[in-house]
């Protein structure tokens, strides 16, 4: 449902659900009255400038979602594109701000365009009532309502009079598809200038009055306490302004980054070791592999492929660093911070505060990146509590080696799957696993029960007759977090990787094999594509291969084909990648092909290179000079992305990729070099 709000310009509503009239962030006249439960909160604003404003409930983190719902809310009103901004909403009380698990586009597509498409027929009336002709003969273009004689007429000057229409003359139904102009036309980003010449604002770019640079101490192991403290010669240096102690370190206030870094390496801090000191990557996986349930018995007269999987710890490691802004009162806070789930993020910093959550307000910025880490928020709570502790407003950053060595990362994880083959087919597949879960106990070493866990695709992506999985775990005191892809990037991975061995061992060939035992039509489809754009099965040099892989989540579909160069098999390079994905509506191709390139280089360093050592109860790994992501050179000399065009409703994107690249490059590696890859990164 969508409802006109009253005031004195165009403001249309979904149904919020708020505080005040004030909590959507509107920019419209004071006298904006908003109702309603529809959980998306969106408002959109013609100005009297012509311009259509609706601020958005989620965080841009580089992935497009500014761009794509402009261009929603630019196809239903037939608006410039230009003529459209999308700023982002402060966090509220009530509604739909989470940012995740690749459901932006899909959640939004049907409120967003019904909002535009509302705003579209009041306008329409407006002008039909002004001229005093049929509303029906009236169209819209380019941010104006044009009539058959010539006439036009801005939105905005057209804005006033419809705020005053409740029941318009022509229809506000979202178009069809057969009439899209914008959506599903490749789009370069409306923020592509901004980012390129530096105007785009992240928190650190924040004139926030008095804020004054903060940086934090942290112990060398993970978890470590704080034992002692001598700050005399810190507090002596120029430029500080403060030093205060907070649960995961001590944080320097003081007045520019370079005088808090030195203040903070005059720190004499005796710390006590972590609870995780007594363990290493050795011990950790062991504990994994003996945490993996064990295989149930096989059909009778089968013959079986098995295969285990060991995968490291992965950091997020965006490029830009974990920033947040914090003013803190006696009586309020004010935070500035990019938050893939800014109302969890008030209600957290209103408790540990002593605040209500009305004396709290989070303003959502964008972030330099993500891929999950932004679900978390560990830079605005000690932000909120160094601003309260020093009383004063302060812009906390973590630096590099903060991220890598203390922040959150996907878990460690062990599977043990096994293929059941009779009769030349697949009769019983079974994957059992085992991750690492977070611990709140300081000991840390406490077993995880097992637990009934479905494959990400449910029954399964292929005819393989029985399919079943479980799963158990240990539990470890260390910073985890949802990695982009989430468990399938590293199930997949691992399942792919033995449909190859199945293939292997029937004498099939991989994409012959897949396209055969595939339940879903739309992965048949984008595989037939990656297959034959790839030129797959075409000869190639010694050491060198192809791979592919498939994955279907969020109700899409994505293959990859790889192509690799392994003549040096400690130093391989992927030189092509190839992807077909089904997404349903693909509201910008362009996006969906940045995407796409992303999971592929996602895959490329997860499956090559990129992890973190735990030794002794310390990550090994402090920044990119060992922390191996894929850079330039690593990166495939080739890339094509084809996106198939399937209607219905938008699916998820975002992370799609990554199970399906990460899978096609370790099957490339393996064709290339004769061996088995069963521990990633390969260079662990």
């Amino acid at each position: 449902m969508v409802y006109t709000v009253a005031a004195t310009t165009l403001t249309v509503a979904a149904p919020l659900g708020c505080d005040t009239p004030r909590a959507d962030g509107a920019t419209a006249a004071p006298d904006v009255l908003v109702t309603g439960t529809d959980e998306e909160m969106l408002v959109l604003e013609v100005t009297a400038a012509n311009e259509v404003v609706v601020r958005l409930p989620r965080v841009e983190v580089g992935q497009g979602i500014t761009t794509a719902v402009a261009m929603m809310i630019a196809e239903e009103l037939d608006a410039r594109l230009a003529d459209v901004r999308i700023p982002l909403a402060d966090a509220r009380s009530k509604g739909n701000q989470y940012t995740g698990g690749s459901s932006s586009v899909s959640s939004l597509y049907g409120p967003a365009r019904q909002l535009a498409a509302t705003a579209r027929a009041r306008l329409v009336t407006a002008a039909a009532r002004r001229w005093r002709l049929p509303a029906h003969t009236l169209r819209t273009w380019n941010t104006r309502v044009v009539a058959r004689d010539g006439r036009t007429a801005t939105f905005g000057s057209l804005t006033a009079s419809a705020a005053r229409i409740r029941h318009p003359d022509v229809s506000s139904k979202p178009k069809p598809a057969s009439r899209h102009r914008v959506i599903g036309r490749p789009t370069t980003r409306i923020d592509a200038r901004d980012i390129v010449t530096g105007a785009a604002k992240y928190a650190g770019d924040l004139a926030v009055a008095g804020a004054k640079p903060t940086v934090v101490a942290r112990p060398p192991t993970l978890r470590g306490k704080l034992v002692s403290l001598d700050d005399t010669a810190a507090r002596a240096l120029p430029g500080v302004h403060a030093v205060v102690r907070i649960p995961g370190g001590v944080a320097v206030v003081a007045e520019t980054f370079h005088h808090a870094f030195q203040a903070r390496d005059a720190l004499r801090i005796t710390w006590a070791d972590g609870p995780l000191a007594p363990l290493s990557d050795k011990e950790i996986r062991a504990r994994l592999r003996a945490a993996v349930p064990r295989l149930g018995t096989p059909p009778r007269g089968s013959t079986q492929i098995e295969g285990e999987f060991a995968f490291a710890f992965v950091s997020h490691a965006p490029m830009e660093v974990l920033t947040a802004v914090a003013d803190v009162r006696s009586d309020r806070a004010e935070l500035w911070f990019a938050t893939q789930t800014p109302m969890e993020a008030r209600e957290t910093v209103a408790d540990l505060l002593g605040l209500s959550k009305t004396g709290v307000r989070v303003h959502v910025t964008r972030g330099g990146g993500s891929f999950g880490r932004r679900l978390n928020f560990d830079q605005a709570t000690e932000a909120a509590l160094v601003s309260k502790a020093a009383r004063r407003p302060v812009r906390l950053m973590w630096s590099r080696n903060d991220d890598i060595r203390h922040g959150r990362m996907r878990p460690a994880d062990h599977h043990r799957i096994r293929a059941s083959v009779a009769g030349g087919r697949v009769v019983a597949f079974q994957h059992m696993s085992a991750s690492v879960g977070e611990s709140s106990d300081e000991q840390g070493l406490t077993a995880k029960s097992g637990a009934v866990r479905p494959l990400p695709s449910d029954s399964g992506l292929y005819n393989f007759g029985r399919v079943g999985g479980d799963s158990g775990g240990i539990e470890l005191p260390v910073p985890l977090g949802a990695w982009r892809s989430v468990d399938s990037g590293t199930m997949r991975t691992a399942e792919e990787i033995v449909v190859d061995d199945i293939a292997r061992a029937l004498g099939r060939d991989p994409v012959a094999f897949r396209r055969t035992t595939l339940r879903s039509k739309a992965v048949q489809a984008v595989l037939a594509k990656a297959a034959a754009a790839g030129r797959w099965g075409r000869r190639m040099p010694a050491g060198t291969a192809q791979g592919v892989a498939v994955h279907e989540e969020y109700g899409s579909a994505v293959a990859c084909l790889a192509e690799i160069d392994a003549t040096d098999p400690k130093n391989p390079r992927v030189t092509k990648v190839v992807m077909a994905a089904d997404v349903g509506t693909a509201v910008n191709p362009r996006g969906l092909e940045a995407q796409l390139m992303g999971t592929a280089v996602d895959g490329i360093s997860t499956v090559l290179r990129a992890g973190l050592h735990i030794d002794r109860g310390a990550v090994r790994e402090g920044s990119f000079a060992d922390f191996h992501y894929a850079r330039q050179r690593h990166a495939p000399l080739e890339f094509e992305a084809h996106i198939i065009p399937s209607g219905g409703d938008p699916g998820g994107a975002g992370e799609l990729g990554v199970p399906a690249a990460a899978g096609a490059v370790a099957n490339a590696y393996a064709r290339a070099t004769g061996r088995k890859p069963r521990s990633f990164p390969l260079d662990f």
